[in-house]
């Protein structure tokens, strides 16, 4: 009699317990969606960081191969408005030319374009060259690079600056 009254007073306990075995299985199954889909999210992210780093290593390379004199932008191509102006590395006083020969103007004397990376996407890639004169040595000019996303001007994807003396360079 006693049994029939355990088993009696029992009667729904596999139910509930069922019911929060599911409940702990579904936290685990969505905290792990939510993890997937954050490294989803890095992975895009990284693979811009790396398109732009690759862009601006391209255009680098552009200037280590010309001389000296030839590293300048095109007056007619530096944008007058943000983000273009308002970026640390810009200067009033950037080395340009009046005009670079050839049209569309040579990727070294732009100062500013959209160009689409490796994975189809469009990038926002801005040039300033200054010239400064290091404390006791001869003027160098530097060359910035940023990557920007072009749909959103404001995020900056990667930054790569380089200074050029008259030894460098074709």
């Amino acid at each position: 009699m006693v049994r029939k009254r355990l088993r009696a007073d029992e009667a729904g306990f596999g139910l509930i317990e069922l019911l929060i075995a599911m409940i702990i299985l579904n936290v685990g199954l969505l905290a792990i969606v939510a993890s997937f889909q954050a490294g989803i999210i890095s992975l895009g992210r990284a693979s811009r960081v790396t398109t732009a780093a690759v862009l601006a290593d391209q255009q680098m390379e552009l200037y280590r191969a010309i001389t000296y004199d030839s590293i300048r932008l095109d007056s007619s191509s530096i944008p007058g408005t943000a983000p273009y102006t308002t970026d640390p590395a810009y200067n009033a006083s950037q080395i340009t030319t009046p005009a670079c020969s050839g049209t569309p103007l040579p990727d070294e004397c732009n100062a500013s374009r959209v160009v689409t990376g490796a994975d189809n996407k469009s990038y926002r890639m801005d040039i300033y060259i200054v010239q400064t004169a290091p404390t006791g040595g001869r003027t160098v000019k530097k060359v910035t690079i940023v990557v920007r996303d072009a749909s959103t001007l404001s995020h900056v994807y990667v930054r790569q600056a380089s200074s050029f003396d008259q030894s460098t360079g074709g």
